[in-house]
């Protein structure tokens, strides 16, 4: 036997002052870091919170801006007058205004809500926009801008610059929703529209205008560059902002590996949930394109209050994950030192406890070796100094005691050799007894099994193969009886067979491996079973799951098993009832599941512990031998056969065949 590492009591003195020194220590570290982790993230979060609202307040100042521009065009009076004039008056007014102001689409419309003069696209005019909520309020008397999305046909109006523009490729982004979609052409606009009204106050028309956001990075250059100032990490851009068209990257300033913006990359599936469905604000870390950053996340919401899209903000984490590190690093270090310290204090308490304990084991050690009347002088007065008193005292116990144990021990060797010897014969005796008995039940069940077999089926059954034939000699070919002679005929074979098939499940003989289809199987079984019980009174439920796996077995065995079952379960019925066949896959345990269930009698609840052993039976005219049989050969193709049942309820069989057998 392998000695064991020796370990001091100075060692575990040691260890046990320095545990609760460690133990601390480490709470206390857990704790900092845990502080300093959320304190940091916290004010991280806080931060981007923050800067999602100075964003919120550009990209309104942005709306804003047309919404004023439109506004104070439309209230004009020589845009009331050009109205009424020719489309080179309208001209004059708005297309040197879009190109101050910096507009992508600026239009006029009449009263009717059709488009008088596009200054973006001159050439199409006449369009009607009446159905469009933004016009239609307008052409209502109000002045209302936000944000609106254009679809791919209206877009088409705008001008081949703007759909262009507009086209977004999708791109394939990790952990985005499920999408069949290849290309983005519809807008998202920043919009503001205005009633034109003239002298006597009446509408007469209204005035559009609007900037694309698809692919104008310009509005979220200028989010950046307010909201973060150009600060950078490790030559890497702080901040980032975007603007998302449902989950689609339309104009941002986050970049892709490879240096250019990620537009045409979609939003993660849990943030468009929360953002786009449930209309709520999402701050938290998470993977942008291809870093970590603090994020945050609001809708944007159509002049209809309807979410178009989200408006984002985020910092890296790199610069927080640093500072966190440096700040963890000064907190270890103290921790160490404090750690350090505690150590060599500990070391000296152990070194001053473990010298009296040190002369007990140098006393112990003595007695172990031989020697007596050993006296520990230990004159420290605690419990050390009471263990030393107490050792001298066992000391001397020891030695009068010896004596007395040595003679007991000489007469109780011999009588425990006398007893062993006594047990050993007697258990030899009942192992042998036990194995004889075993053995005998055995060879006693298999031989009654094949006797009951031979005695009871194969005689009859030659007589009635004779007869069969005989049958077939004397009805010709194409007589109306002929098919169910030939019927009977098969049947005596397959019998036959199924007698086979138990004379080697008895002498546990190889069964005939082949291709089982269990659907076709039961089919047939069902299709032959009326041919020995009547099913006039019985209704069959037939629920076949499709494409069940070629099953590797032998055909008849299954057969024979899934007869028995059908059969049993319309004996169980004799006043009607349901029969139910199902077969399934299980695909977790990779079987086929075959279910025949009945609404008959059921079985006791003391007998279904009994009802595949050989020999058991319930039934006046039966052997006991179906169930143990259709039991030996599920089980040597690898499967089970379980009973669920109640008595008066019915009973359900179920039997479980491997896909890939054992065999």
């Amino acid at each position: 036997m392998p000695q064991q590492k020796r370990f001091s009591i100075k060692r575990k003195l040691s260890i046990a002052i320095l545990i609760p020194i460690a133990v601390a220590i480490l709470i206390c570290w857990l704790a900092g870091v845990f502080i300093l982790n959320t304190r940091v993230v916290r004010q991280a979060q806080e931060k981007v919170r923050n800067d999602l609202n100075a964003a919120r307040e550009v990209y309104l100042h942005e709306v804003g801006h047309i919404r004023d521009v439109v506004r104070f065009t439309a209230s004009a009076p020589y845009t009331a007058a050009a109205l009424h004039g020719n489309r080179e008056v309208l001209a004059g007014i708005l297309a040197p205004l879009r190109q101050t102001e910096q507009l992508d689409l600026f239009m006029a419309l009449d009263a009717q809500g059709r488009v008088l003069y596009r200054a973006n696209n001159p050439a199409a005019s006449s369009d009607d926009k009446s159905r469009n909520p933004v016009i239609t309020r307008a052409l209502k008397g109000e002045i209302i801008a936000g944000t609106w999305i254009v679809s791919a046909e209206a877009m088409a109006m705008e001008g081949n610059q703007l759909a262009e523009q507009a086209t977004i490729p999708i791109l394939s982004t990790p952990h985005a929703r499920p999408t069949t979609e290849t290309m983005e052409r519809a807008g998202m606009m920043l919009i503001a529209a205005a009633p034109v009204r003239d002298g006597a106050g009446r509408i007469i028309g209204a005035l559009c205008g609007g900037v694309l956001l698809n692919k104008n990075n310009s509005l979220v250059d200028k989010i950046k560059s307010i909201v973060y100032e150009g600060v950078k990490a490790d030559g890497k851009d702080v901040g980032s902002a975007t603007i998302f068209l449902g989950d689609l990257r339309i104009a941002t300033n986050v970049l892709t590996s490879g240096g250019s913006r990620a537009i045409g990359t979609r939003l993660s599936e849990e943030v468009y949930n929360r953002v786009i469905l449930h209309k709520e604000k999402w701050i938290d870390r998470a993977f942008v394109v291809n870093d970590w950053y603090f994020t945050a996340y609001e809708p944007i919401l159509s002049v209809d209050g309807v979410p178009l899209g989200s408006l984002y903000v985020g910092m890296l984490e790199k610069p927080y994950t640093a500072i966190k590190f440096r700040l963890g690093l000064l907190f270890s270090g103290v921790l160490l030192v404090g750690a350090v310290i505690g150590i060599a204090v500990a070391g000296w308490l152990a070194a001053r406890l473990a010298k009296p304990v040190k002369e007990l084991e140098n006393a112990a050690r003595r007695v172990a070796a031989g020697e007596r009347d050993v006296q520990c002088l230990i004159s420290s007065r605690d419990e050390l100094g009471d263990l030393a008193e107490e050792f001298n005292q066992m000391n001397r116990a020891l030695m009068q005691r010896e004596d007395d144990i040595r003679e007991l021990n000489r007469g109780l060797e011999n009588k425990v050799r006398e007893r062993t010897a006594e047990l050993e014969e007697k258990n030899r005796l009942l192992v042998k007894a036990r194995e004889e008995l075993v053995r005998a039940e055995k060879l006693a069940a298999i031989g009654e099994l094949a006797a009951g077999v031979a005695h009871e089926i194969n005689n009859p059954m030659a007589i009635i193969r004779g007869n069969t034939e005989l049958l077939q000699m004397s009805v010709p070919e194409g007589a109306d009886n002929r098919d169910e002679v030939d019927t009977i005929y098969q049947q005596v074979g397959r019998v036959e067979r199924i007698v086979g098939n138990l004379l080697r499940f008895a002498r546990q003989e190889k069964k005939q491996l082949g291709h089982v289809r269990v659907n076709e199987l039961m089919e047939e079984i069902l299709a032959q079973i009326v041919h020995q019980v009547p099913l006039s009174h019985i209704r069959i439920i037939k629920e076949y799951e499709p494409g069940l796996p070629i099953l590797e077995g032998d055909s008849e065995q299954i057969r024979q098993v899934l007869t028995n079952l059908v059969l049993n379960a319309i004996q169980a019925m004799d006043k009607g009832g349901i029969l139910t066949v199902r077969t399934q896959l299980d695909r977790q345990r990779e079987q086929t599941e075959i279910m025949i269930a009945d609404t008959g009698t059921g079985i006791e609840a003391d007998n279904l512990q009994q009802i595949f052993n050989p020999f058991f039976t319930t039934k006046a005219n039966g052997t006991g031998l179906g169930l143990s049989v259709s039991y030996g050969i599920v089980n040597d193709h690898g499967g089970t056969i379980r009973v669920e049942s109640k008595a008066g309820k019915g009973s359900t069989f179920k039997v479980s065949l491997p896909i890939k057998g054992r065999f």
